[in-house]
């Protein structure tokens, strides 16, 4: 549906839809046909943004749709086939407001419950004519076709009526309760365009496109499943083809909201710059951020698609990301908060050496080639490499503590801080070692020289403190997950790969290796050009670090306290779950916290008889633990194939 920007679990979905099903399914690459069609039903919350921008996602993932279509090239048929209905007696007008149609459900789940657990559903929940089965569910045929034509025309306020399908009040299934099918709205359609009255539903929609089409397999996330059985009446209602269904969990994925409605709160409220913020979980942000296409369809092929509900680590996808951008990233060095380090010695220092050097773009592929980086009098560090005294954990510059210089070969000795702002060192006075037995550094650190490209550079971090964003999560967001550097310092050798004039927010720009620190990507904000705009604006984005790190910050007692609690409360959850899962069924009401101590007899399956004291348990509570039972089942299969996996 085009009421938002593509994410990463529509990123899962499509791998599912255009590769891994056919894998699955044994078909040959010849053979595999998928339809892209935009389920465009709802036009208050679709726009033509959405649809373009879709269009391009799809297509930059590398997928290519054998045909695109839309739900609403088919209006005119779904009408058709809604009068057929009418006709048959099979569906009518409705005039029950939204909290009446809320009700009439309530009562007839209450009804079938009741049901099922061998109660008198006459007793505890009678029916009310005018609620259910409702006032127009016997309407006529001829009364019905007049009022549904009176809603296509526009004779009808918004929200007075709609069309329902006559379906089945005695199913224990919600979504078997006289589904609507059509409601009135006055809104243009972004692809239709103006003048429509009505427009048809997802569930009346879903299934007749996916028919008309021809299509083998329609492919849902879970959530799905409670509506196949309206999604098979409604074929059957109409003596139309029938595709199989199948359904998947979705992607869910550690420090991330994908639920469109939170997505759409964190630009309308600017918690994020937009919809393609490097921060968010869209295609076109994670993009921006620098994750180009192979590194997404990568990391969806490994993840797979089962039943099994899972939340997925966050580091699988930055390490895909790093083990992909490793092979294709060119070496660069970079100072994201420079220090100013002025070689008091260096003409002496560098008398008879070589002051530029060749430095292969990568250590592993030399068909990448090589760039020159060149040696000055005064270079910049950045300030995570300087300390005022070192320990002896730490392995950079110090007053105390001496580093080699990559490339350039010269170990610095630090003689001086010159200058220190708000308790930040800005700059210091330094000399290369030139003795003939130099005590050998602990490390060799970056730099770069006076003439580097001054860059802004925005490091990322995730978007959430937790792991699983509870209900309260606005106030889970991490204030620190962008972090801007505005006077960065890139070496001049990466002007080769900035270019203001070729990147575009709807392709992978260059991405370049910041030694010893990430790999980084330029933004599409970017205005530079080494000829034509040699002072243009540089913006770089980091996609992810080196190395897997911890996001660190800044929070008052109180709301560590608080987010130490949650997160004590989330590992008390998982580890209660992990016991759980290992008790077998038969010993399930023996064993399990809730129900330890509480009853004294069980079947062979292990379903308690009698209470603690003896008290024999009735029909409809044993019938009610059997589910439980049944859950706990389930629940235990579904982990145990997740493990496995």
């Amino acid at each position: 549906e085009p009421n938002g920007y593509l994410h990463i679990g529509h990123a899962k979905s499509m791998n599912m839809n255009f590769r891994l099903a056919f894998d699955k399914l044994g078909v040959k690459s010849e053979d595999r046909r998928t339809i892209f069609r935009y389920d465009d039903t709802n036009p208050e919350a679709e726009s033509k943004e959405y649809i373009d921008s879709i269009n391009q996602d799809v297509r930059w993932l590398g997928w290519e749709p054998e045909r695109t279509t839309y739900s609403s090239d088919n209006f005119e048929q779904l009408y058709q086939f809604a009068l057929t209905l009418i006709k048959k007696g099979l569906a009518y007008v409705c005039d029950m407001s939204g909290p009446e149609i809320k009700a009439q459900r309530e009562l007839a789940l209450n009804r079938a419950n009741a049901r099922n657990s061998d109660r008198d559903p006459d007793a505890e929940f009678p029916l009310d004519p005018n609620l259910l089965p409702g006032r127009n569910r016997d309407t006529s045929v001829d009364r019905n076709l007049e009022l549904f034509d009176k809603m296509k025309m526009g004779f009808f306020p918004e929200g007075s009526y709609t069309l329902r399908l006559k379906m089945d009040f005695e199913s224990s299934n919600p979504n078997m309760y006289d589904l609507i099918a059509y409601r009135i709205k006055y809104t243009p359609h972004p692809h239709a365009g103006p003048g429509l009255c009505i427009y048809p539903a997802y569930d009346w929609t879903h299934g007749i496109c996916d028919s008309l089409e021809k299509i083998d397999y329609s492919i849902c996330t879970l959530e799905f499943e409670a509506r196949r059985e309206p999604y098979y009446w409604i074929l059957w209602a109409l003596d139309l083809y029938r595709p199989k269904v199948y359904e998947m969990s979705r992607l869910n994925l550690e420090y991330t909201v994908l639920s469109k409605r939170k997505l759409i709160c964190l630009v309308d409220d600017k918690h994020v710059r937009g919809w393609d913020d490097p921060r968010m979980p869209t295609v076109s942000g994670l993009r921006r951020r620098g994750y180009n296409a192979k590194v997404i369809n990568t990391f969806c092929q490994d993840i797979g698609a089962t039943r099994a509900a899972n939340v997925v680590e966050l580091k699988k996808l930055e390490q895909t990301a790093r083990t992909i951008l490793s092979e294709e990233s060119r070496r660069v060095m970079a100072a994201l908060d420079p220090i100013e380090v002025v070689i008091t010695n260096f003409a002496e220092a560098m008398t008879g050496k070589p002051l530029d050097y060749e430095v292969a773009n990568s250590p592993t592929n030399e068909s990448m080639g090589f760039h020159k980086v060149t040696a000055t009098s005064t270079i910049y560090l950045d300030s995570s490499d300087f300390r005022s005294k070192a320990d002896a954990d730490y392995y950079g510059l110090a007053q105390n503590q001496a580093v080699g210089l990559k490339y350039l070969g010269g170990i610095l000795v630090c003689d001086k801080v010159v200058e220190s702002v708000d308790g930040k060192t800005k700059k210091l006075e330094c000399h290369l070692d030139v003795s003939e037995s130099p005590t050998k550094p602990k490390s060799w650190i970056s730099w770069v020289p006076s003439d580097s490209l001054k860059c802004e550079v925005r490091v990322y971090n995730p978007l959430f403190v937790v792991t699983e964003p509870t209900s309260d999560w606005v106030q889970e967001l991490n204030p620190q997950s962008e972090i801007v550097y505005e006077n960065a310092l890139v070496d001049p050798s990466a002007s080769d790969l900035i270019d203001g004039t070729t990147v575009s927010k709807w392709k992978s720009n260059p991405a370049v290796q910041f030694e010893r620190m990430g790999y980084y990507v330029v933004d599409y904000e970017t205005e530079f050009h080494k000829d034509s705009n040699p002072t243009g604006k540089i913006v770089l984005n980091r996609t992810v670090s080196l190395k897997e790190e911890v996001a660190k910050k800044k929070i008052s007692q109180a709301e560590k306290d608080k987010l130490d609690e949650r997160r004590n409360q989330q590992k008390a959850q998982t580890e209660a779950k992990e016991r759980r899962m290992q008790i077998e069924p038969v010993n399930y009401f023996k064993e399990w916290d809730d129900y330890k101590g509480k009853y004294s007899a069980y079947d062979d399956k292990g379903i308690p008889t009698h209470l603690a004291d003896g008290t024999a348990l009735a029909k409809s509570a044993i019938k009610k633990l059997a589910k439980e039972l049944q859950k706990h089942v389930k629940q235990q299969a579904a982990w145990k194939k997740a493990n496995e996996s």
